[in-house]
């Protein structure tokens, strides 16, 4: 497969596709990779190229250094120039709202996305990891809601991704005690799929993500839709989708693929595709 890196015009974003897998690195060590107003754009960009890509079947999100993302940064330069008129409430909501749809793109693109989360994902920056479809995190991370010890609410569909995963009560809980959960209470609680040791960490979801993006894409794709239309739809209505959906899988180039490997008794070699799911 193809290698190749992606020019983003800041070096606080690295872009990177290796062997399927497409990575966005954040790339602020010194201030545990917090958010800064220049990396939304960049990160934002990537997602919708990988989204299209056709080299791309996974995507992952990490962070230099020993941390994921310390969330966002309070000293990113956007304060008012002097004698600027402060923004009102539904202008700056409106800002935050064009910043945090970096967490609605990892949550809906048509990939398959991973959050390494190499060290502290706090605030926004586990909204970031929870956004992701999976998570894999070193031994010494943890999940940090964070914004209670600032007086704030939650931000980056943060609240939203934690009450799915870990039930309104225990969103409530988490979000109100500040929590800092550490990697083996986040497995227990379904916040992360896997936890390694901090030497093998690299190794590891690199071959996870490498594997996952050698899989049939338009079957991953239609399995998101799926899990995503049953989190908010009666059964019901979702069986008529979901047939849907399995009607057209078995009508994909992936499809085909996989029934051939099967009868001949070797692993499929799925070719790269853009994939879609209504």
């Amino acid at each position: 497969m193809s290698t190749r890196r992606v020019d983003t015009g800041t070096d606080t974003v690295l872009i990177h596709v290796a062997n399927g897998v497409g990575l966005i690195t954040l790339n602020r060590p010194e201030r545990r990779n917090a958010l800064h107003r220049d990396m939304y754009e960049p990160i934002k960009l990537a997602l919708a190229e990988f989204a299209l890509a056709d080299d791309v079947g996974c995507i992952v999100i990490t962070g230099s250094g020993n941390g994921f993302c310390a969330g966002g940064d309070v000293r990113d330069g956007r304060s008012r120039e002097p004698g600027a008129t402060r923004p009102t409430v539904e202008q700056a909501a409106a800002e935050l709202h064009s910043d945090a749809m970096v967490a609605q793109m990892l949550h809906e693109s048509p990939k398959l996305t991973v959050a390494a989360v190499n060290g502290a994902a706090v605030g926004a920056g586990l909204s970031l990891a929870l956004a992701c479809d999976l998570r894999i995190m070193t031994r010494s991370a943890t999940l940090v809601t964070g914004w209670a010890r600032l007086a704030f609410s939650g931000d980056f569909g943060g609240t939203w991704f934690l009450t799915r995963l870990a039930g309104p009560s225990k969103a409530i809980e988490l979000l109100a005690t500040n929590a800092a959960i550490a990697a083996d209470q986040a497995l227990t609680l379904g916040l992360t799929n896997r936890v390694v040791d901090d030497s093998l960490f690299v190794s590891e979801w690199t071959r996870w993500a490498e594997t996952l993006a050698r899989g049939p894409g338009s079957a991953f794709a239609a399995m998101k839709a799926n899990v995503h239309q049953a989190s908010v739809e009666p059964l019901a209505s979702a069986l008529v989708s979901e047939s849907l959906r399995m009607v057209q899988a078995s009508r994909t180039p992936d499809n085909r693929e996989a029934v051939r490997a099967w009868l001949e008794k070797r692993e499929p070699n799925f070719r790269p595709t853009t994939p879609t799911a209504n």
